[in-house]
Order: structure tokens, then C-alpha cells, then sequence
């Protein structure tokens, strides 16, 4: 990504520990305690830059979009991590606020350091990759919250923003939703209209330069350089303010549901959830990011409610499209959406690219049923056969993850986690809501 945050605060060095299962002398106490506490590094705070307050006025102004009425923050509200506030599987659009989005909102927490999208190696410590290449991904080595040689040499997409990582800063990502005319379904002329009358006007064009004024393209790019600016200090968008980072820094306990939970998710023949979602920090002292940027085609059910679905043809392939167009022709992509991060998914109301699920409960039975009882996952058909993998494509189903506990099991075989191991692991991930920073 282009912009990021390289300035944190001066802390002592932090233990190396893997960023991936904890080691056994570093699991919680019996009483909940953390026998290893650390000084996490979060980014620098200091008060927004002009540019930063002029990125702010941006995401709140609902005059750059269409309807008038809708702005970056009335899908990603502050209040809700900036993630929706509402239930609905996702967000309502056009310049008559009437049209369904395809995908769920994401939230825009924890994006300062998410790197650029490539294909490389699965190496959770670095994040660094090849840039995409023609090479097929292929069948992978079992990845487990110790994130093992096996795993270690797979060829795995990572990166990247938006559900299909077709974005790689910051500045893209917000110009997706503004002209989307599904979303902020705004025009050219509208937006440069408001930049160029608007209250932060002055303001844009003093810290643009004299060259914004005779350039509609230049104006446009400051704007969405200035957005950005605002992800990118504000630390609103990035607090590590949760209970579980005060628990790795020693200064809270786990309850005891949250104990076993915190076990169950780093444990690789239960949850093995760490594996796709590392919960320790990086030996620099890096707060976990509680996602490994990679993607993954896990087969949820078809939402039936989304008005693109309505057509039978229809199937959103994720990397291989239908937004994203440079992988259409990459068989192996398809079905893929990246692994969102798992900070304040607690209080999230829309799972999985397209927000069929809206409780953790049904997410733990996706998990732990998909593949031991389907047909507690999927529908049915007229003759009641069960419509497995029924929102991708046989050709792509050879792309879904069979490899990785718990999607490791089949039909009639008991289940990963039990019903209260589930609600255990729920008890753990509510530990990673952070504390409001305003």
C-alpha cells in the first residue's frame, strides 16, 4: 500500500513469538492470567494533519453522492467500527437509495498496513509476496494455527482491498463507492461541483496547489488523497483498544469461557482459527491483526435475498469476478474472497462477502457443519436433494478449502467444536471489541 504507518511508539522489544499459535509456557494462567505480556507498538498518535481534516469533512459530506443523502460514514459508521449499523446483508444505494449493493460492507478499521494484492508464498510473518503471476495456486499443504512447512510453501493470493483485493490504496478504494451506481452513485460533475463549492473547498485548494484549480483531475485525486489521509491518522480507524490487547499486555484476565475459547481457537485439530487469523503479535511488536490477508473459497450458502441472485446464471466468483476483471480468465481464483480481520466482529450484523449469515452462532455452525452436515447448511431442491456449494459453480468447487481443519472432515463425521466449545470461541472473539476512542 502506498501509504501506511511506519512511526510507532517507542516501546522495549518484545519477545519473538510466532505469529500464529502461542507457545505452550505462553498460554493463559488457570486464573486467565497472561504469563507473557508484552509492550505492543501501536501506531503514533498526534492530531489530524489539514489534509487529514479535509478527508474528514469528505467522509462525512453526503453531497457527493447522487441521492445527496448518503456519505462514506452512512455505510461505515464510526459508531459501529466503521462497519454498517444496520442488519441488512448489505447496504442500500443509487441516487434513490432503493439499490442493493452485491457484496457486504466491510469495515475500515485495521487497513493502514494491509499490503498491495500478489501471489506468493504463505508467509504470515513478513506479508510480502511475488507480484501476481500466471502460476496456479494448485492444492496446498494444511494450514494450522501454527502455521506449519506445509502451509509455509503454498502459492496463495493475499492483499489488497475491497472483498476481491482489486484495490491497493486507499485513494482506490474510496473511489469505488463514489461513482458505484449501486452505492454513493455519484457522477463527475457532482463531485467536482462539491469539491469546488463545498466548505472544505478553500481549504482543498490551498493545500492542492495552484495547479488543482486548472485541473478537474488533480482536484479529484487531492480529494481522495485527503480521505485517505483521514484513514490513515485518525486512530479511530486502527485503536488495538480491546480487551485482548489489554490481556496481552498483561493488564486484564480471561473469564473462564474466554479461556477456553482463546484454546479452542488456537487449537489446530478444533477451531484452528488462528491459522487464517493470527492472534499473536509480530516480534516487533505489532498488535495482531487477527487476519493473514489471504483468501479463501469456504462455499457459504447462496443469498437469495440479493437482487443480482435473483438470476440463476448469476454467480459472484470473487477474484475471477465479476467486479474484478484482470483475473476473469484464472479458473483457480475463482470463488475467492479475502479473509477479513476478526477485531470487532462481534459486533458486526453481516458475515461473509454476501452477509447470508448475521450472528457469530450461525458462522461457528457454518464452520463446523459445512462439510459433517450439510444439510443443516444448504438448501434443498424440489426433490429434496441438498444444494451443496450451491453459490459456486461445479467447474470451481475443486478451489474450496478441504484441506484445512475444520473443513477436513465429511459427512456422518462428528463435528470440529461442540455446541458450547462454539460458544466459547463466540466468548473469545467478543474479547476483541474495541473500547470507543471518541
Amino acid at each position: 500500500m502506498l501509504f501506511r504507518i511506519f512511526l510507532f511508539l517507542v516501546l522495549p522489544a518484545l519477545p519473538a513469538l510466532a505469529a500464529g499459535a502461542p507457545p505452550a509456557a505462553c498460554l493463559p494462567t488457570p486464573d486467565g492470567g497472561n504469563p507473557c505480556p508484552v509492550a505492543l507498538h501501536r501506531p503514533a498518535a498526534a492530531p489530524l494533519s489539514a489534509m487529514a481534516q479535509v478527508g474528514r469533512s469528505l467522509f462525512h459530506d453526503p453531497a457527493l453522492s447522487g441521492s445527496g443523502r448518503q456519505s462514506c460514514a452512512s455505510c461505515h459508521d464510526p459508531a459501529h467500527h466503521y462497519a454498517p449499523a444496520g442488519p441488512a446483508a448489505v447496504a442500500l444505494g443509487g441516487t434513490d437509495l432503493t439499490r442493493d449493493g452485491l457484496r457486504a460492507v466491510p469495515t475500515l478499521t485495521y487497513l493502514e498496513t494491509r499490503p498491495n494484492f500478489s501471489i506468493g508464498p504463505d508467509d504470515a510473518e513478513t506479508e510480502t509476496a511475488t507480484t501476481p503471476s500466471a502460476t496456479a495456486i494448485g492444492p496446498h499443504g494444511a494450514k494450522t494455527a501454527q502455521n506449519n512447512a506445509a502451509s509455509a510453501v503454498n502459492m496463495v493470493p493475499q492483499g489488497g482491498l475491497f472483498w476481491d483485493g482489486r484495490a491497493d490504496t486507499l485513494q482506490q478504494q474510496a473511489n469505488g463507492p463514489l461513482f458505484n451506481p449501486d452505492e454513493m452513485a455519484s457522477s463527475r460533475a457532482i463531485v467536482l461541483a462539491r469539491l469546488k463549492h463545498g466548505p472544505y473547498a478553500p481549504m482543498l485548494r490551498r493545500l492542492g496547489g495552484p495547479a488543482v484549480a486548472s485541473s478537474d483531475n488533480l482536484l479529484l485525486a487531492e480529494a481522495l488523497f485527503a480521505i485517505a489521509r483521514y484513514q490513515i491518522e485518525d486512530p479511530a480507524f486502527h485503536p488495538y483498544a480491546s480487551p485482548y490487547d489489554d490481556w496481552l499486555e498483561g493488564r486484564r484476565r480471561m473469564t473462564p469461557a474466554q479461556h477456553r475459547g482463546y484454546l479452542l481457537f488456537n487449537d489446530p485439530a478444533k477451531g484452528n482459527c488462528a491459522a487464517c487469523h493470527p492472534d499473536r503479535p509480530k516480534p516487533d511488536g505489532t498488535p495482531p491483526l487477527l487476519t493473514d490477508h489471504q483468501f479463501e473459497a469456504l462455499g457459504v450458502p447462496r443469498n437469495r435475498t440479493l437482487s443480482a441472485n435473483r438470476n440463476p446464471a448469476f454467480y459472484d466468483l470473487g477474484l475471477c469476478g465479476p467486479v474484478r476483471t484482470d483475473m476473469a480468465t484464472r479458473a483457480d481464483m475463482c470463488g475467492l474472497f479475502v479473509t477479513p480481520t476478526l477485531r470487532n466482529t462481534a459486533t458486526r450484523h453481516a458475515f461473509f462477502h454476501n452477509g447470508i449469515y448475521h450472528t457469530l452462532n450461525e458462522v461457528l455452525d457454518f464452520y463446523v457443519l459445512r462439510d459433517v452436515a450439510p444439510e443443516r447448511i444448504y438448501p434443498k431442491d424440489a426433490n429434496g436433494q441438498i444444494l451443496r456449494q450451491d453459490d459456486l459453480p461445479p467447474t470451481y468447487r475443486t478451489n474450496l478449502d478441504i484441506t484445512d481443519a475444520p473443513f477436513d472432515r465429511h459427512p456422518g463425521d462428528a463435528p470440529a467444536l461442540t455446541p458450547r466449545e462454539r460458544q466459547d470461541i463466540i466468548a473469545f472473539l467478543r474479547m476483541l471489541t474495541d473500547r470507543p476512542t471518541h
